[in-house]
């Protein structure tokens, strides 16, 4: 098919290239915050938390206990003004399941909010650090996120980044172009708002169930300012260029290898309606020229964008469905693994076997590493506190750049992945987390022996 004339008109080129330059900016473009680099919907949020202030808890608490009471109501009783398809019937009629466990999370947020309870579901370091630290970030940047995504979306960005990228990202990573930018948002922003725009992809038709579960388990890393944090734990700032392009190599890696491998490998290549929306990499456009062809693509999508009272109604959805259908899962999910992580020594048990490996990879205090090998799948950050006291660089920063590429951590990673309609399971999450280990530590150490 020949490109045609009328997609390559100045209004169609307006709408492509304004509200998708916006989408860029607040999403991928770094900028100073006065503790280092983020991005402007991260900037947003936290003066939203700011703004917020003392009053965070109680708007959390509208969000999560609302979610499991009103969830009750429209799936267990029905009522007969909850239409089919309608907006309360998406946020609340959900499954058995999920019904459990979003009461599971109103009931710990409940206790931990009015302080009555089990000190070990209380305190700072389970449910404590779930609902006082974790929540109200990820509320703050589900506002913005929600509200904000459909800028990304529906203007022929990706059908333009996805034509242009089809060359790289389907051999190296066996994914289509246009998730190359939910790869850049993760990796310069925050993997929280890769994998939310890879779950509204893959609900859309863009991503294959395979494609939406390779994107959402292996780009959704943490920011770059979350990856200081971590290096200031572990008092190895001054290593910050080293210690970034070694997350990224190993990441690079286990991006390549893992979608090779199951679970993924065994995830179907079917979209969730059974139809391709995108079909930009099937060939609507046949030019030659790949950057014709691309902006064929950008362009055709911008000639039929939605209206502006359609991108608004769009985006408070996303944001509704977040924040009734993703928080309370947060809670309950974060929260469990974390006591399980604090009081109890499965975790330890877990790590064992990795003694023998980390004694072959020649790190120091191999025995000391291993306990916190595995608690990085309750919390990333938890590993790096582990090792503060380990008086070896080497091992502290072994540990901590795992920390950052074992990626899937059930206190915010993994609970949104299973929040979210990316067909993934608990089982799956901790398999990939393990093989994550398995293939990013050899990096890392390989890396620090030649650091060190």
């Amino acid at each position: 098919m020949s490109v045609e004339p009328s997609y390559f008109t100045l209004r169609n080129w307006l709408i492509l290239s304004l509200p998708s330059a916006i989408g860029v900016y607040l999403f991928m473009w770094p900028v100073g915050d006065g503790a280092g680099l983020t991005i402007p919907v991260a900037a947003m949020a936290a003066l939203l938390r700011t703004y917020v202030g003392s009053w965070m808890p109680t708007v959390l608490g509208f969000f999560i206990l609302g979610s499991a009471l009103l969830s009750l109501l429209v799936t267990l009783i029905k009522p007969r003004w909850i239409k089919a398809g309608s907006l309360a019937a998406k946020l609340f009629m959900t499954t058995p399941v999920w019904l459990i466990v979003r009461n599971i999370g109103a009931v710990s947020y409940g206790l931990v909010w009015s302080g009555i309870g089990p000190q070990a579901l209380l305190s700072d370091k389970t449910g404590g650090l779930v609902a006082h630290d974790l929540l109200p970030v990820l509320l703050s940047v589900f506002v913005f996120a929600g509200m904000l995504l459909p800028l990304l979306l529906n203007f022929g960005l990706l059908e333009f980044v996805g034509t242009l990228m089809t060359k790289i990202m389907r051999p190296v990573f066996r994914l289509p172009g246009r998730s190359a930018v939910d790869c850049i948002a993760s990796w310069l922003g925050d993997g929280s708002v890769g994998i939310l725009l890879t779950s509204k992809q893959y609900e859309g038709g863009f991503y294959t169930a395979r494609e939406a579960a390779v994107i959402g388990t292996t780009f959704s890393a943490v920011s770059i300012t979350f990856c200081l944090v971590v290096l200031g734990q572990v008092h190895l700032e001054h290593m910050f260029g080293a210690f970034y392009a070694t997350i990224c190599l190993a990441g690079v890696i286990a991006a390549i290898v893992l979608p090779y491998l199951p679970p993924l490998r065994h995830k179907p290549d079917t979209y969730i309606d059974g139809y391709d929306h995108m079909r930009a990499e099937g060939g609507v456009f046949t030019q030659k020229n790949l950057v014709v062809r691309s902006l064929a693509h950008g362009l055709h999508r911008a000639s039929i964008a939605p209206s502006a009272k359609a991108t608004l109604h769009e985006g408070i959805s996303n944001t509704l469905d977040m924040l009734f259908g993703v928080l309370p899962v947060i809670m309950a999910v974060g929260s469990c693994a974390l006591v399980l992580a604090e009081y109890t020594p499965i975790f330890d048990w877990l790590g064992a076997p990795f003694v023998p490996l980390l004694e072959l990879l020649q790190v120091p205090y191999a025995e000391q590493a291993s306990r916190s090998v595995m608690v990085g799948f309750a919390d990333m950050f938890v590993p790096s506190i582990l090792v503060t006291a380990v008086p070896n660089e080497m091992t502290r920063f072994v540990i901590a750049a795992l920390s950052v590429t074992q990626l899937i951590y059930m206190s915010e990673v993994g609970a949104l992945l299973l929040g979210s309609k990316i067909p993934v399971t608990l089982l799956d999450l901790f398999v990939l987390f393990i093989m994550r280990t398995l293939i990013t530590l050899p990096v890392i150490a390989l890396m620090a022996h030649w650091l060190f």
